[in-house]
């Protein structure tokens, strides 16, 4: 049976086709009724108290948290406080659903980060708009904050993003006790390339690699990024070093197998990349950066050795 009625408003999304909605709410009957009017929608996942619904977020990143405000051990004020204190977290909109209308209490949900309220007992068309409009928001603002962590030239993730990642996965590593992978690429003999065959033609070439490169086999968490000018790096959550190795030896026939003529170049009469492949297991007396080192100076070792190759 549609969820529907005539004359209700019908739940229009700029955005995922999906979005992932969060309903977090105590009470059976409530979390029922929001997944009615949702289910056919959007991604609905449930937490039925505090300590489950931080989960959840960290864990599945929601697009939307529909969150009750009173709850038993740790209330919804609560819960929008910690997930706002977190930057894992922190960017996840928290839209309010409680019987409290009081302008005091909205003041203190404001206060500790909600986008708006929806009062009890639901209404379906007025939780449709209201959903509507923050998750049209949360596209919005997911776009922009795209572009800002996106190399224009190449379209993989820039430098700031991989920044960004590195420090967070190596903290997640660090509690896990799981290792971290970092390969870093270099494309042999660029500038001579540059000065070769033009600038523009070096701008088809690294395109055309980090197109080769978005087409491997990577999971879900690993991160690709251009480092800088011809360097990229690729990101690996839980990767020993043989596992790095030889994703750094696809990347390498992947890159050669492009055919891209290289005259200037003395490693091959084609385009190639030297690689270097590091992992380390974090723990309290390593840094991010010690990671970063090591892939640089294997990489060094691999141009070394003649380029054209991986080294780790």
């Amino acid at each position: 049976m549609s969820d529907e009625s005539p004359g209700e408003t019908t739940l229009t999304i700029v955005g995922p086709e999906r979005p992932r909605l969060l309903i977090v709410d105590d009470e059976p009957v409530n979390v029922q009724t929001l997944y009615q009017v949702f289910q056919s929608r959007c991604e609905v996942i449930v937490a039925t108290n505090g300590h489950k619904a931080l989960e959840l977020c960290l864990a599945q990143k929601p697009d939307l948290v529909l969150l009750d405000v009173v709850m038993p051990e740790i209330d919804g004020l609560e819960v929008c406080r910690r997930l706002k204190s977190n930057p894992a977290t922190r960017d996840i909109p928290v839209l309010f659903v409680t019987a409290q209308d009081s302008p005091e209490e909205e003041t203190q949900g404001l206060e500790v980060g909600a986008v708006d309220f929806i009062s009890k007992p639901i209404n379906p068309a007025v939780v449709r708009a209201r959903v509507n409009t923050q998750l049209t928001l949360k596209a919005q603002t997911d776009f922009l904050r795209s572009l800002a962590f996106i190399d224009g030239l190449t379209g993989v993730a820039n430098r700031r993003q991989y920044n960004e990642r590195l420090a967070t996965e190596w903290r997640a590593c660090q509690r896990s006790g799981k290792p971290l992978g970092l390969i870093m690429i270099d494309v042999d003999f660029f500038k001579f390339y540059n000065d070769h065959y033009g600038h523009e033609a070096g701008d088809d070439c690294l395109r055309a690699v980090s197109r080769r490169l978005k087409e491997l086999p990577m999971r879900s968490r690993d991160l690709l990024a251009r480092y800088g000018g011809e360097e990229f790096v690729l990101l690996m959550p839980e990767a020993d070093l043989d596992g790095t190795r030889r994703m750094a030896e696809l990347i390498r026939g992947g890159i050669e197998d492009l055919a891209i003529p290289h005259s200037a170049s003395t490693a091959a009469e084609v385009v190639t990349a030297s690689l270097g492949a590091a992992s380390l297991v974090p723990d309290e007396d390593l840094e991010a950066r010690q990671l970063q080192a090591e892939a640089d100076r294997l990489l060094y070792e691999a141009k070394r050795q003649g380029r054209n190759r991986v080294a780790g």
